[in-house]
């Protein structure tokens, strides 16, 4: 579900939000998974993974204050919001908008793709940050300096598309020592990968990472919005 357009031309980027959409579901993903959660998908994206499944995200979408957009999520009911895109913090706009939705007193993670600087982020927010693998094709835009800000409350997600990708994120695993810094997710691409595979290698190697199953493509397939 779209909001509605606002009359917000005037103001700032800083203070509005340009929007693919705005909905309520299931989280599928990361330490909330299964709660019911309002969804914030910005516009825009750098990236172009090989996989990603939200490619009507990079262009279009509307303008919208940050003020219309809380009201909106105030009419859900619920106390969860994930602001994802594309990549959200593409916009100048989504750092004022996750202090706002911080200061309105909800439960806010924000889904990046790790190639981006997460400095300016509230500390109040459980950042989900991608490493992405080669199978990705964006393993060159990984922004390693990231690593460093992660906290107890974060995640670090890979998704991997085959055996070289595993392999790999084992490596930067053991490297970074991720599971000491924050929780450490690892996905199967919805496509290429088979989740049971996934979990048998995870189990044989004993590894210190939660595997997740994206929970909304269980539920309702690929379907944009859900």
């Amino acid at each position: 579900m779209s909001i509605p357009a606002t009359a917000d031309q005037i103001q700032p980027v800083s203070e509005r939000i340009k929007l693919t959409e705005l909905f309520l579901s299931i989280q599928g993903e990361a330490d909330t998974v299964g709660w019911p959660t309002v969804f914030i998908r910005l516009t825009g994206c750098p990236l172009r993974c090989t996989y990603c499944d939200t490619e009507y995200a990079f262009y279009g979408g509307q303008w919208h204050a940050i003020e219309a957009v809380l009201s909106e999520v105030a009419a859900y009911g619920v106390k969860h919001v994930c602001v994802t895109g594309g990549e959200p913090l593409a916009q100048k706009g989504c750092i004022p908008l996750l202090a706002a939705l911080c200061d309105a007193g909800y439960h806010v993670s924000l889904e990046t793709s790790g190639a981006l600087d997460i400095s300016k982020v509230d500390a109040r927010v459980h950042r989900v940050v991608d490493l992405k693998t080669p199978g990705s094709g964006e393993v060159t835009r990984n922004r390693y300096d990231n690593l460093d800000l992660l906290t107890a409350r974060d995640q670090v997600k890979f998704v991997l598309c085959d055996r070289a990708d595993y392999d790999w994120a084992c490596a930067q695993l053991r490297q970074y020592r991720l599971n000491e810094r924050c929780m450490v997710l690892f996905s199967s691409s919805f496509t290429q990968l088979p989740p049971t595979q996934l979990a048998e290698w995870i189990v044989q190697d004993r590894l210190p990472v939660r595997m997740q199953v994206q929970l909304h493509k269980v539920l309702w397939g690929e379907t944009p919005g859900k």
